[in-house]
């Protein structure tokens, strides 16, 4: 009930394909290094949102195209219109912003984000809330936000970024707006791991089609109380966990990986 498909999907300001559960995202404005525009942040988000209710999308990687991932809010076509608008205009923009990033950590399938080259400012805020990121050697990430006169604060980079990376290093990066470099990604826990530049975007979407046979209900679940734990004590957390495997404990899928056990097969998750 209320399910939808979108492997059909036809993007209008980027690029969209979907095969095998995986749907890939590809932000398209190499000239540029793939900035973000109003019309594709809107794009984004309600894509995202459609997602929590698509039954043949079972992960999504999200990259950019041309050898960077993307370079933030393009400076002509966001940037400067920003700096005519009044507050309720503004507010109604970031407010936008953050619904993308809601949109990400909601929609119950995995995403894997494939940075190469430039990811900077909103580009960095991307990655920083897909579940998984692969990044290329190359790689150079950002939260440029106080070079343009702004706080580190945006699109939820306080809330998220030290849980990532930890309070001290996440202030830096914050403060700053420096570079942050591939080796240093990695070894911060920011990347889960380095490819070869020609190799990431292939890395990525074998890790998310590996992720789209398995039990994608259990998944879902797994990304949800990866979220809502953050506020809990560890009475709570133990409790709702509780509560969310016995919910998996009544799917065909745990079944169907108990049969294949005892049968001495391989399980064929159906997400059900």
């Amino acid at each position: 009930m209320h399910r939808t498909q979108l492997a059909g999907y036809r993007a209008e300001h980027f690029l969209y394909e979907a095969d095998v559960g995986v749907a890939t995202i590809t932000l398209n404005r190499p000239e540029r290094k793939n900035p973000l525009t109003f019309d594709s942040y809107a794009e984004l988000r309600d894509l995202f949102r459609a997602l929590a209710y698509a039954d043949d999308v079972k992960a999504v990687v999200l990259t950019g195209a041309g050898g960077n991932f993307c370079s933030g809010g393009d400076v002509h076509e966001i940037i400067g219109p920003l700096t005519q608008l009044d507050m309720p205009g503004l507010l109604a923009f970031t407010r936008m912003t953050g619904d993308l990033v809601k949109a990400m950590l909601g929609c119950p399938q995995p995403i894997v984000a494939a940075v190469d080259g430039v990811c900077a400012g909103a580009g960095a805020i991307l990655a920083m809330a897909s579940d998984v990121r692969l990044a290329s050697t190359r790689a150079r990430t950002a939260f440029l936000f106080t070079k343009v006169g702004l706080a580190g604060c945006d699109m939820g980079a306080c809330a998220i970024l030290p849980r990532l990376i930890g309070q001290g290093r996440a202030a830096e990066l914050l403060y700053t707006g420096r570079a942050m470099s591939a080796e240093e990604g990695e070894r911060w826990g920011f990347y889960n791991r380095l490819c070869a530049p020609d190799q990431v975007r292939g890395e990525a979407q074998r890790l998310a089609r590996g992720l789209a046979e398995g039990p994608t209900f259990a998944h879902g679940m797994t990304k949800k109380m990866l979220q809502q734990e953050w506020t809990m004590g560890i009475a709570e957390a133990l409790e709702a966990e509780a509560q969310a495997q016995a919910i998996c404990m009544a799917t065909g899928d745990f079944r169907r990986a108990y049969d294949a056990f005892v049968a001495k097969t391989t399980p064929r998750f159906e997400g059900d």
